[in-house]
């Protein structure tokens, strides 16, 4: 998981999105001669060094999420470790390179190429004669076989979370020879480099038993640089060790050791000595930059005791020094205990002094998904209204800025910049435009200031009694602009309180200050004298608000003030806005709470609610309990396949129910439908390209998903790493990660920079 938020499992990607037929759509950038898919935002960031500087031996400590519950990739319950290990130990007839595009891996395949289209497509794959299987066996057309019938869909005993591909194959057979393979199938399929990577060896995919069970725990056999050496669970580790029969180049490393470690807890385990290399969230990234600069300790405003403020300082001090015993005891106990965590806080940035931070950015976005299904986003005028009102570009750069990385908006559902489908279609919708929002919203009959109806919530406690609490209700006494209860739900959007609080505030300040003005005296140090009551003087201080937050009442609005809240037959446009609340959620937070103020500009409200991380997808995202979520999608090289079940339209199933498979905002249409499936159809390369950008422009019109910004990769290393960190969109080269030589050269971020 991205320390941006919650993100659906690759394994898993499919989603759907609502109908755009009638409206236009402008001419495709792939009509142009010039290639729309550009190059990536960010390069890779790995520390790049030659082999001949790499030493032999050593042991890579890098953390992970967690320990796979399955080492098949096939699996639904497959993650993000379950896929490194596959890439360390098992072959892939394809990897990706710098930009997102499938290249032959020639460790394992020598050519593979179409050789009949008609009457059927033929693929034949020439596999490099030394490979092997840890056995000793050759890898043919034996394992070949006994994937493609595993992975067929005809054999349900086999408990498969994908098909996609291989329910196309008619026949695999030996070709010429025991090199050659030769693959036949039933119906063309535009993206056969997505198959057979990984592959596994016959041993797993001949029965179901097998499939099932014997590979979820171990790999008996693999056949990459690194074997699987133990899966520890105890410990939460996977060990990697070096093949000795791989046939390539031989791994630097002996050992990788894949360490389950939460994320807010990494950059202690880094100072430690625990850990070698770990994605790192915003807050470690800081640290470690503070760190790098050589200063001793982090700054006044990082560390324990940080987010203290000047009041609660004098509180403190105030509680510490005054006439109640066990509370100065308490008080006083407390402060010694902050002492000694910033203590040990100054020992860890000293220890981190000897890692950097390596920068790119994932292969995968950030999206606010809009559930069609029901409600006001049932309507695509207030979807696209929603849309129309964001400003993509401003949270791009409020969450990638500040990181050193390019803050540009996705522009396509389907493939990212530098992937070879790319092309920014966010024009078929339109961008950012307050105007255009509100007349949307008045077309579909949302208008200002209209009367509402009492609206009684579930587990709401009858009007008047204590602890009720209305949504929208204009000049109530007890609504507020951002009111959150115990649930941690808050409506964004309500009337004036906070004002009208702080107007307050500041004028019983004023009355004290006339009282007794030695309270607001300044000593040399700064600090302010505090009276026998300085407990509760400055409990007052922290109460107050902050001088200057608010204008005094009645002060003329600001240009591009919100709008009233909107009405329609009696009820208001308030939207259900779901987050999770985890702490690796803090980013997707404050997008969250930003797209909500843009949202009141155009007199849309939100309800916030936060939910906790393992409930967010299964009880809110996949159920459609929510109208506006945030999540992030894997980009994929072979979208025609991967991203077709995200954006198809979901149809009814047997039972009665609606089966939308990943997509989650019930939004899709039949021509995006025909359209993915030309193109995973069609074999010329171009034109199926062309066919995936027409759909990504229709799936922009529907407005059921907006893309919103590529997700930042950070990772922190030792700096004698090489070969390793931020990989962007590049399969890694296990076999060339080690730590360098003595006297060797700091490593270039990649190897264009070498």
């Amino acid at each position: 998981m991205s320390h941006d938020g919650v993100a659906p499992r690759a394994v898993m990607r499919s989603v759907a999105f609502l109908s755009a037929g009638a409206l236009a759509v402008p001419l495709l950038a792939g009509c142009s001669s010039e290639d729309p898919a550009g190059k990536p935002l960010a390069a890779s960031d790995i520390g790049f060094a030659d082999r001949s500087l790499v030493a032999d031996g050593g042991t890579l400590r890098w953390a992970v999420d967690s320990v796979p519950d399955t080492l098949n990739t096939f699996q639904s319950d497959a993650d993000a470790t379950t896929t490194r290990v596959a890439q360390a130990v098992l072959p892939a007839m394809y990897r990706l390179d710098a930009n997102g595009r499938p290249q032959l891996d020639a460790d394992y395949l020598e050519k593979a190429e179409v050789v009949e289209t008609e009457p059927r497509q033929v693929v034949l794959y020439k596999l490099n004669q030394q490979a092997v299987w840890s056995d000793g066996r050759e890898i043919g057309a034996a394992d070949f076989a006994a994937q493609w019938r595993a992975l067929s869909g005809k054999d349900t005993a086999y408990w498969t979370a994908r098909n996609a591909g291989y329910d196309r194959i008619e026949k695999i057979e030996r070709g010429k020879n025991d090199l050659e393979v030769k693959v036949t199938f039933a119906r063309p399929y535009a993206d056969w480099k997505s198959l057979f990577s990984p592959l596994y060896p016959k041993d797993v995919m001949g029965t179901p038993d097998s499939f099932n069970d014997s590979a979820r725990k171990k790999l008996k056999v693999t056949a990459g640089p690194f074997a699987l050496e133990k899966v520890d669970r105890k410990d939460d580790e996977v060990t990697l060790a070096r093949n000795p029969r791989w046939w390539g180049h031989p791994a630097k490393l002996n050992e990788i050791v894949l360490r389950a470690v939460p994320r807010d807890k990494r950059a202690a385990a880094l100072a430690a000595g625990e850990l070698d290399l770990a994605e790192i969230d915003p807050e470690s990234v800081k640290r470690i930059t503070v760190a790098a600069k050589g200063t001793r300790s982090a700054t006044p405003l990082m560390g324990p005791g940080s987010n203290l403020s000047a009041a609660d300082a004098l509180r403190s001090w105030a509680v510490a020094k005054g006439t109640d015993e066990e509370a100065a005891d308490d008080e006083i106990s407390a402060r010694e205990k902050q002492r000694e965590e910033a203590a040990a806080y100054a020992r860890q940035q000293q220890a981190l002094r000897g890692f950097e931070v390596r920068r790119s950015l994932e292969p995968a976005y950030t999206q606010l998904a809009l559930n069609g299904a029901e409600g006001p986003l049932a309507d695509e005028r207030v979807r696209r209204a929603v849309a129309r009102a964001i400003d993509r570009e401003a949270l791009a750069s409020a969450v990638l800025t500040p990181l050193g990385l390019p803050a540009e908006p996705v522009g396509s559902h389907l493939a990212l910049s530098g992937q070879a489908a790319y092309a920014d279609n966010s024009g078929a919708l339109g961008g950012q435009d307050t105007a255009e929002a509100q007349a949307l919203l008045a077309d579909a009959g949302w208008v200002p200031g209209g009367p509402l109806k009492e609206e009684k919530k579930k587990g709401d406690k009858a009007a008047g009694s204590k602890g009720e609490k209305t949504a929208g209700s204009k000049g109530e006494k007890d609504s507020s602009d951002e009111e959150e209860s115990e649930d941690g739900t808050y409506i964004v959007g309500e009337d004036d309180k906070a004002p009208r609080e702080a107007d307050k505030a500041l004028r019983e300040a004023d009355r004290e200050k006339k009282q007794d003005p030695r309270k607001h005296q300044e000593s040399g140090d700064g600090s302010q004298h505090l009276a026998q009551d300085g407990k509760q003087y400055a409990n007052k201080l922290t109460q107050g608000g902050a001088p200057g937050a608010y204008a005094p009442r009645g002060t003329a609005a600001p240009a591009g003030a919100a709008a009233g809240a909107l009405a329609k037959d009696g009820k208001p446009l308030t939207l259900r806005f779901v987050l999770p609340s985890g702490p690796g959620s803090q980013t997707l937070r404050t997008v969250a709470d930003r797209i909500s103020g843009m949202l009141q500009k155009v007199g849309i409200r939100t309800e916030i609610t936060k939910v906790a991380d393992e409930s967010y997808f299964k009880d809110h995202i996949a159920s459609g309990q929510f109208d506006l979520a945030l999540y992030s999608w894997p980009a994929s090289a072979f979208p025609a396949t991967d991203a077709r079940p995200i954006y198809a339209k979901p149809v009814p199933a047997a039972d009665g129910s609606l089966n939308v498979e990943q997509n989650y905002t019930r939004v899709g249409t039949d021509q995006v439908d025909q359209l993915f499936d030309q193109a995973v159809s069609t074999l010329d390369e171009d034109e199926s390209r062309g066919l995936i950008r027409k759909a990504d422009s229709r799936i922009w019109a529907a407005a059921g998903s907006i893309p919103l910004y590529q997700r930042p990769q950070l990772t922190a290393a030792r700096t004698n790493i090489a070969n390793a960190g931020a990989f962007g969109f590049q399969t890694p080269v296990f076999e060339d990660m080690g730590f360098l030589r003595k006297g060797a050269a700091h490593p270039s971020a990649s190897p264009t920079e070498k």
